[in-house]
C-alpha cells in the first residue's frame, strides 16, 4: 500500500494524550497512525522536525459575508487557515435584505423568510471558501412557519437553529417554547444570544439621555445580570422541552453559574465562551476604544477567571472566536451605541489560547485540543472532524509550542484592519494548516487556491454526559 503523504518527526496532540507518532494521508483523510517506521510508504513524506502535530480547530461560532461582518468567504477562511482553524460554522439569517455597504445603519429586516432559502443563499457564496464550512439557521422574526422547515433543514445538513433575545430581532420566551418544542421533535440544537432586551434598552437609553457614550461606559448598559437572567430564562424553557441549548459566547461569571445550575443533571445543555472574555477585560475599553465593543462586552478579570473554572469544570465546554470583521474606521464613533459589535480572531484564537491556557495557567495540550478541537465537533454533528483518528478528516496543525511572536493586524488576511491583541506577544505559532490531506496555510502565508474548502453536512448530533478538560 502506498499512501499519499506521511507526516512525520513530531509529537501529535490528541484530546486524550500527546504520543510521538506519524500520520499516514491517503484520499484526504487519515489512513494510519504509528511510528514512522510502521507507517506505509507514501507519495510525499513531511518531517514536521519535532513540533505538535494536532487536529484542526473547529470554530463553531463565526460571521461571514453578512451585514454584520465584511469577511468574505474568502478573506474569513484564509485568516481561519493561517490561524490553524479548518472548520468553520457561519450563519444564515432568515430575514434580511441588502448588504452592510448599503445599509451603514444596519440591516433592513423583513417579516417572513425562509430558512431553507437562507442556506442556500450563503452556499451560493462559499464557492472561495479555503476551509470546510457548515451553517446554522438564525431564526430573527416571530415567524412560526419556518417551524416546518426544522426537518428539512436536517437533510440539509444544517442540524442547529439560532436564536436572540436582545436587539430587535429578540424574541419572546412564548416563541421560544414553541421553537424549542418542534427542535427537540427533531433532535436539532438550539443556540441562543441571551441577554434581556428590555435591561438592556433601558439603560443604554439612560446613558443616550445623560451623554454617556464613552467606550468605558458601555458595560453598564449590557450588565452581567442582564446576560444570566434571559439564560436562565432560555435554559427553563429548553429543560422543559428537552430540547438540546448550546449558550453562545458567555462573558460572565454569572451566566456561568446560570449553566452550572443546568447542568447538574449531566442533561441536554452546553455552553461556549470566547478567547476575548478570557484574554481581555473591560480595561480594554479604555486602553483601545470602540475598537474592543463586542455584545456582550468584556467583563472583569474575575469573570475571566470564573470562565476558564466552567471551562475546567465542563460547565463551559468550547471556545468558538464570534468572529466578526470590521474596520478600524467603522469602530471610531463618538458614541458607542454608533459602533459595530465585534471582534475578528479566527486568524489568533489558537495562539491566544494556546499563551492563556497552556503558558499562563499551565493547562495541557489535550485540553486545548478537547475545547477547540474534538468538543466543538462531537457537539455539532461532524465526526470526522476535530480528531486524529484513522477515518478521520486529514485536518491537522503543525504548531510549535514554543515560538514566541508578536501580533500584527498588518499581517491580518481578515478585511478587519485592526485588531484587539495587535502588539501582544504570544507563545505558541501555527506554522502550516492541512485541510483534508491539502496544506492550505504555510509560514504565514496562505498556499491553496480559493475554493478548496467544501460544505459541512452535519449529522445531527449525540450529545453524552457533561465533562470538562482533565
Amino acid at each position: 500500500m502506498t499512501v499519499d503523504l506521511a507526516v512525520v518527526g513530531g509529537t501529535l496532540a490528541t484530546a486524550d494524550g500527546t504520543v510521538e507518532a506519524g500520520l499516514a494521508v491517503d484520499d484526504g483523510r487519515i489512513a494510519a497512525i504509528g511510528r514512522e517506521r510502521d507507517l506505509p510508504s507514501a507519495d510525499r513524506t513531511v518531517d514536521v522536525d519535532g513540533r505538535v502535530v494536532m487536529p484542526g480547530v473547529v470554530d463553531p461560532h463565526v460571521h461571514l459575508d453578512g451585514f454584520n461582518s465584511i469577511d468574505s468567504y474568502e478573506t474569513g477562511t484564509a485568516a481561519a487557515a493561517l490561524g490553524g482553524v479548518t472548520s468553520v460554522i457561519n450563519f444564515a439569517w432568515q430575514t434580511w435584505t441588502g448588504e452592510r455597504e448599503k445599509h451603514a445603519d444596519g440591516p433592513v429586516w423583513t417579516d417572513t423568510g425562509s430558512l431553507c432559502d437562507a442556506v442556500a443563499r450563503q452556499r451560493a457564496k462559499a464557492s472561495d471558501a479555503l476551509v470546510d464550512y457548515g451553517l446554522h439557521a438564525t431564526v430573527t422574526a416571530d415567524d412560526r412557519s419556518v417551524f416546518e422547515e426544522f426537518a428539512e433543514l436536517a437533510e440539509l445538513g444544517v442540524t442547529s437553529v439560532k436564536f436572540f433575545t436582545a436587539y430587535d430581532i429578540g424574541l419572546s420566551n412564548g416563541f421560544l417554547r414553541l421553537a424549542f418544542g418542534r427542535l427537540a421533535a427533531e433532535d436539532l440544537v438550539a443556540l441562543v444570544h441571551t441577554e434581556d432586551a428590555a435591561v438592556c434598552e433601558a439603560l443604554t437609553d439612560r446613558q443616550r439621555e445623560r451623554g454617556a457614550g464613552a467606550p468605558t461606559d458601555y458595560p453598564a448598559a449590557r450588565p452581567d445580570y442582564a446576560e444570566a437572567m434571559a439564560l436562565a430564562d432560555a435554559v427553563t424553557v429548553a429543560r422543559e422541552t428537552d430540547c438540546k441549548y448550546y449558550g453562545v459566547h458567555t462573558s460572565s461569571a454569572a451566566a456561568a453559574a446560570e449553566l452550572a445550575d443546568a447542568r447538574e443533571d449531566g442533561g441536554l445543555v452546553r455552553g461556549e465562551t470566547c478567547p476575548h472574555y478570557l484574554a481581555l477585560t473591560d480595561a480594554a475599553y479604555a486602553e483601545q476604544g470602540a475598537r474592543a465593543l463586542q455584545s456582550p462586552p468584556l467583563r472583569s478579570a474575575a469573570d475571566a477567571d470564573a470562565l476558564f473554572d466552567a471551562l475546567a469544570d465542563g460547565t463551559l465546554s468550547t471556545v468558538g472566536t464570534d468572529h466578526v470583521a470590521s474596520t478600524a474606521a467603522e469602530k471610531a464613533v463618538d458614541e458607542w451605541w454608533d459602533c459595530p459589535f465585534g471582534v475578528n480572531s479566527l486568524q489568533t484564537s489558537l495562539p491566544v489560547m494556546h499563551d492563556e491556557a497552556v503558558v499562563e495557567r499551565g493547562w495541557s495540550l489535550s485540553a486545548l485540543v478537547r475545547l477547540m478541537c474534538r468538543t466543538p465537533a462531537e457537539t455539532f454533528g461532524l465526526p470526522r472532524k476535530g480528531r486524529l483518528e484513522v477515518g478521520a478528516d486529514a485536518d491537522f496543525v503543525v504548531f510549535d509550542p514554543t515560538a514566541t511572536h508578536r501580533i500584527d493586524a498588518a499581517d491580518n488576511a481578515s478585511r478587519a484592519d485592526y485588531s484587539v491583541y495587535d502588539g501582544r506577544e504570544v507563545t505558541g505559532r501555527v506554522e502550516a494548516t492541512w485541510v483534508r490531506g491539502e496544506r492550505v496555510a504555510a509560514d504565514g502565508e496562505v498556499v491553496a487556491e480559493p475554493g478548496h474548502g467544501g460544505y459541512l453536512h452535519r449529522e445531527v448530533p449525540e450529545w453524552g454526559p457533561r465533562g470538562g478538560p482533565a
